[in-house]
């Protein structure tokens, strides 16, 4: 079969494609025929040797992925050989074919294409745990989501919205803007251009916003955090900037305001089966068209260190996605 590897740690470009042996399941395993895979910004932290996860040398990039059962292994029942599956793994989805473990495995819902399934499970199933699980997001309230363009971000305004919140959508480029109102945000705000702290002043008062969801880090982080209601919630999910924030401990005080740590992938391996009951009701909004994931580019195999170089620009709204068969 055909994959990207990774050899050596850096950039994208060193990225390459190589014929490698079709991989073999273990017990609880299975093998699934990749059709797509997603393409998210932790993606370019692991091939550079900078994500919490750090796999051997060489490796396969790719964490999410849709596509069919192939094969599986000792003691799996279910899926079977050529069920339509979606899947999250720590890496290895940039490739022709991936063996995951069942635990990680969904079905994917009939109305729901390839390119959604891959799309869908590592930011969704991250916005739904951030603003379910951790931020207790309530119908009524205000949720500002700081890089709103990207997958996670596009996901949750999608969440947001679906919950019943008033959604304020933050992202550095009219472009980006324009497709976050396109899928529902109330009202957005350009931080490259505007000053954060002064815009959410002027959208919600001295109130603030009762939910942050913040997948980006660096210097909006604290004008974000200052923009909170009392007893607000600020969810730390990411940071794309590139920067850790160092924020005052006391606007905590000020507002007891909670700062709440988002891991989904850990919340995974820890909570196996409050996961899947997440999951299951999620993927249940996806296959109802209630949630739909936005994908803007579709690159084929051969193609996956461009994808990964654009994310790192952060020139992708949405998602972009491999496709092994193109």
């Amino acid at each position: 079969m055909k994959a990207i590897v990774c050899k050596t740690w850096g950039g994208p470009e060193l990225l390459a494609v190589a014929e490698l042996p079709s991989p073999r399941p273990k017990a609880g395993e299975v093998v699934i025929d990749v059709k797509a895979a997603g393409v998210n910004f932790p993606d370019v932290l692991i091939i550079e040797g900078k994500y919490q996860l750090k796999p051997e040398l060489p490796f396969t990039p790719g964490l999410e992925l849709a596509g069919v059962v192939k094969e599986v292994g000792a003691g799996v029942t279910h899926p079977r050989p050529g069920d339509r599956v979606m899947a999250s793994v720590n890496w290895g989805a940039f490739a022709e074919e991936c063996v995951v473990q069942t635990a990680r495995v969904a079905p994917l819902p009939a109305s729901v294409d390839f390119v959604l399934g891959a799309a869908f499970t590592l930011t969704y199933g991250t916005a739904w745990h951030a603003l379910k699980n951790r931020g207790a997001l309530r119908s009524g309230e205000t949720l500002l989501v700081l890089g709103a363009g990207g997958g996670v971000g596009t996901a949750a305004i999608d969440i947001g919205k679906a919950l019943g919140a008033r959604v304020i959508a933050a992202a550095s480029s009219d472009e980006k803007l324009a497709a976050c109102r396109a899928r529902g945000a109330d009202e957005t705000i350009n931080y490259a251009r505007d000053d954060l702290r002064a815009r959410i002043r002027a959208l919600v008062g001295e109130q603030g916003v009762d939910v942050v969801f913040d997948p980006v880090g660096g210097n909006y982080s604290e004008p974000a955090l200052r923009g909170t209601a009392w007893r607000g919630r600020f969810l730390v999910v990411g940071f794309a900037n590139g920067e850790i924030p160092r924020m005052p401990l006391n606007l905590m005080l000020l507002k007891e305001c909670s700062v709440v740590g988002v891991y989904w992938g850990e919340w995974l391996r820890r909570e196996p089966e409050a996961s899947r009951r997440d999951m299951a009701e999620v993927i249940g909004w996806l296959g109802e068209g209630k949630l739909r994931p936005l994908v803007s580019a579709r690159y084929p195999l051969a193609r996956a260190p461009e994808a990964l170089v654009a994310m790192k620009a952060r020139a992708i709204t949405g998602k972009a996605i491999i496709e092994p068969e193109a």
